[in-house]
Order: C-alpha cells, then sequence, then structure tokens
C-alpha cells in the first residue's frame, strides 16, 4: 500500500510532524539524510511505525508515495532547502509536490516556485506554527501555492492541524509565498507579545518587588480572563515552576535569541510604508538581551537604583497601575 503523503527531515519538529500525520490514520514515507537517525525514529513510534515507510533514499521515497506525490521537507531553512529541492528534482515527476514546511523567507519561496515551474513539479510554502507540541498534537498550517496542491493535501493538513472550536487551523493564504509570508508576520506580532509579557513581568519583578510565584499567580488569573490564550498560560507555568527550591526562571541565563522571521516583519513593514513599532522594539530588545557581555560592563559603567513602585505586593489593582502610568 503506497504511502498519502513524504516527508524529509526527522529533527525534532520534522518527526513530530511525522508522527502527528501517522496517528491521524495516514500512511508516510519519511527520509533523513542519516539512516541512524531514520532507524531511532522508527524504533521509538510504537505502534504508529506500521504507518510509517522508512526510506534509505530519495528514489526509495519517491517509490513509496501514491502519485501525485507530496513530500514535505523539513529542515534548516536557507541552502539545505535547496539542496533537499535539488535531489527530490532527480526521483519526482510532473505534478508532484513539494512542500517547504521550515520558516522560509517567503522571497525564497517565491523564487523556488518559479523555478521548480520549468521542471513540472509544484511547490507549496507552508508555515507551521506551534513548535514542537504543535507539530505532534496540532499546528496552525499556512499554506502558499496554488489552489490544486493544496486541495491535493488538504484532507491530511486538516486532519493533523490544531482545532479552534472545532474549526480546523488550516487555511490557503494565496499563491507562491503568501503562506510564508503570513507565518512571517504571525511570528512578527508574537515577537510584540512576547516582549510586552516580558516588560510586565520586569515591571512587577523590578516595580513591585513581586517573586516569580507572585507573578505567576497573577499571569494565571489573567488567563482566566479577558486574557485567555496560549502565550499567557505557558508564561503562568514557566514563572511557577521550580529547579529544586528555586524558581526556574531566575537561573535561565536571560540572553534571547531569534531566527529572523520578527528581522524580516520589520523590514517589509518598512519596505511597505507601514508603522510595526511594537515589533521593531521587540527585535531590538532580542538583539540587546543577546549582547550579555556589553551589558554586564554598561551596567558596571552606569549604576543606578532603580525606583520602586509604591503598590501592595501581589495582584496590583487597576487603581494603582492608572497611578503609576499617569503622566507627571
Amino acid at each position: 500500500m503506497k504511502a498519502e503523503i513524504g516527508l524529509i527531515g526527522l529533527g525534532t519538529m520534522g518527526g513530530n510532524l511525522a508522527l502527528n500525520i501517522a496517528e491521524k490514520g495516514h500512511r508516510i514515507a519519511v527520509y533523513n539524510r542519516t539512516w541512524e537517525r531514520t532507524a531511532k525514529f522508527l524504533a521509538e513510534a510504537g505502534s504508529l511505525a506500521n504507518r510509517i515507510v522508512a526510506c534509505r533514499t530519495y528514489a526509495e521515497l519517491a517509490d513509496a508515495i501514491a502519485p501525485p506525490r507530496p513530500v514535505i521537507v523539513m529542515v534548516k531553512a536557507g541552502e539545505a532547502v535547496d539542496e533537499q529541492i535539488s535531489s527530490l528534482c532527480e526521483v519526482l515527476t510532473h505534478g508532484d509536490i513539494v512542500i517547504d514546511a521550515g520558516n522560509a523567507n517567503f522571497r525564497d519561496t517565491i523564487r523556488r516556485d518559479l523555478a521548480l515551474k520549468d521542471t513540472g513539479l509544484r511547490f507549496i510554502g507552508m508555515g507551521v506554527s506551534g513548535g514542537e507540541e504543535g507539530a505532534r498534537h496540532g499546528p496552525s498550517i499556512m499554506v502558499g501555492g496554488t489552489r490544486s496542491s493544496y486541495e491535493r493535501v488538504e484532507g491530511v493538513l486538516t486532519s493533523i492541524a490544531a482545532k479552534y472550536k472545532g474549526v480546523p487551523c488550516r487555511a490557503w493564504m494565496g499563491t507562491d509565498g503568501a503562506g510564508h509570508f503570513v507565518k512571517m508576520i504571525h511570528n512578527g506580532i508574537e515577537y510584540a507579545d512576547m516582549q510586552m509579557i516580558a516588560e510586565i513581568y520586569g515591571i512587577m519583578r523590578d516595580g513591585l518587588g513581586m517573586d516569580a510565584g507572585q507573578i505567576a499567580q497573577v499571569f494565571a488569573k489573567w488567563n482566566r480572563g479577558k486574557l485567555d490564550s496560549y502565550l499567557i498560560g505557558i508564561t503562568a507555568r514557566v514563572l511557577a515552576a521550580k529547579d529544586g527550591r528555586k524558581p526556574l526562571v531566575d537561573l535561565i541565563l536571560d540572553k534571547a535569541g531569534q531566527k529572523g522571521t520578527g528581522k524580516w516583519s520589520v523590514i517589509e513593514a518598512q519596505e511597505l510604508g507601514v508603522a510595526a513599532t511594537s515589533i521593531e522594539s521587540a527585535v531590538a530588545a532580542r538583539i540587546l538581551s543577546s549582547m550579555k557581555d556589553d551589558r554586564i560592563k554598561a551596567g558596571k559603567s552606569y549604576k543606578m537604583k532603580l525606583p520602586r513602585l509604591k503598590a501592595k505586593r501581589g495582584a496590583p489593582s487597576k487603581a494603582s497601575w492608572r497611578a503609576h502610568s499617569t503622566p507627571r
């Protein structure tokens, strides 16, 4: 029996996505650059291994999938994607579909789509949101490509996507780079959201003198109201986590990284003449955060005692927030 879909790249994201697909009842063929990882993945798949076809070569992968063959490429964005596409061009045939599910720049997706048109292959740029857990149990999926290409994989994507009030979180966004463009902006907005959360945490910790446990309680309370969301919820859980008796957050190196989508969002906003100041500030904050050694030096040179806000410890009241936010 042929597989419905193929996948290249059994890293954390690719492996979890493959397990999600298999768990939803679809037969999937998988390939990884090293057979050792493929064998390990298959051994750890448990009962789902019955729906997984492990392939040693690109040719085996192509032969294992029912045409027109859709193949998901889940590798690091950049040259690695082009290398995989080049290898697939040697074994796929007219009408087959290459799906880039990594964090690609939408301009690269447009370029790859144009290049593959000459070969007779179809291309989809697919944004996948939700991280490792999302890939395993239900991501949000943003698809860019021809409508017919999307329809070929719509059934699989619908079954594996996250659900919101029963509605699958997957959609066709438009042609070529549309899916990756939407994912880029989604990530940029998320950058801004996370920066706001970080600044609120900073106010409560440094301004109000609250400890991690108290701040966790505030976020947990907010998550039970109008602010109910994934980011507020995990912030509460992270702040409540402990390593022994110490809050885990106090032991983590305060040095943030980034993969580029936030920066790309800022660049595109400026190109289009759109103000995206919250995203710009969030990207700048991450850059400063990564400069740990420089921040330590600056802190020694410019010593300054942070002012304490006059508020009762615990969940700040609306009145106290207004009082401290009123311009003087």
